[in-house]
């Protein structure tokens, strides 16, 4: 794959952008011990899980809705991350889709989702998150936490370990439970972030906000060559020379690292690294086939 310079201060973040996923990781998995559960987290992460540091946004949103109650701090508390950052959470914060892109290293042939699919979340989040609950509440087969894939592995399955390490009875999942969480893992080894791509309510609310937040992405038309660099290096199969900040963009910033893209922020203008002759270097990106 080609790039174009590739030497700016932004583009040389994002070569770090793993080191930056895992120091948030530390964060979420409550180092200190403070189970802040009730504090809501920006991050789709289960609080069932025993290194849960605050509570998942969705599961108060789902739970808050069982009670017919609006919670407004969770909702104020998405309103301005998203509004300041938009899907930025989930491209460099989120300890979920930082699991999938682990996973997603692992060199097995990938393939991309169509377009359509993304329509999913909103579904999942105006469904199992709010009627859902809101109709018939929390023991509801379809109550969102129920088959929630990140409660399944997060807490879940750390559950039964600890039981069966204390020699207790196990309390078992659900057969659904099982059958979401082990479809997710199948489906992270050939596809990109399936769970954020198709299904992640949080990643819903998020992409709603990329218009409008106040950092964003900016396409330089006025250096922009059409070569399509950035195509090449979104492994979503996004083209964000043509729509920058699409709503399925997870702003992992890896099409900045052609310089006719860039971070830009309502505070002050971002002007574009002056570009550089094209130069091949082997690219990273398992091979995909292109829906």
């Amino acid at each position: 794959m080609t790039r174009n310079g590739g030497s700016s201060a932004l583009s040389r973040w994002v070569q770090w952008r793993v080191w930056v996923q895992a120091s948030f990781l530390l964060l979420w998995l409550d180092p200190l011990a403070l189970r802040l559960h009730t504090v809501c987290g920006p991050v789709f992460h289960c609080y069932s899980c025993p290194l849960a540091a605050v509570a998942c946004p969705i599961g108060v949103l789902a739970n808050f809705s069982a009670l017919h109650v609006v919670p407004f701090l969770a909702i104020g508390t998405l309103l301005v991350i998203g509004g300041l950052l938009g899907s930025l959470i989930c491209g460099w914060v989120c300890p979920f889709g930082f699991l999938q892109d682990m996973v997603g290293r692992i060199p097995v042939r990938k393939f991309e989702l169509p377009a359509w699919t993304a329509y999913g979340r909103y579904a999942v989040l105006a469904g199992l998150v709010v009627l859902v609950p809101f109709l018939w509440g929390e023991s509801h087969a379809l109550f969102f936490c129920r088959v929630c894939p990140a409660g399944a592995l997060e807490g879940a399955v750390p559950n039964v370990i600890r039981q069966a390490v204390a020699h207790q009875p196990i309390t078992w999942p659900s057969t659904t439970k099982w059958i979401i969480l082990g479809a997710f893992l199948t489906a992270m080894l050939f596809f990109w972030r399936p769970w954020c791509t198709m299904l992640c309510p949080l990643g819903a609310v998020y992409s709603l906000c990329n218009h409008v937040s106040a950092f964003y992405l900016k396409v330089h038309t006025d250096r922009c060559t059409g070569c399509k660099l950035c195509h090449s290096a979104c492994n979503h199969g996004l083209r964000p020379n043509e729509r920058a900040n699409d709503p399925r963009c997870i702003r992992c910033l890896e099409c900045t690292q052609c310089d006719h893209i860039t971070l830009a922020n309502v505070f002050w203008d971002t002007k574009a690294v002056p570009a550089e002759e094209p130069t091949m270097i082997e690219s990273n990106t398992p091979d995909r086939i292109r829906s």
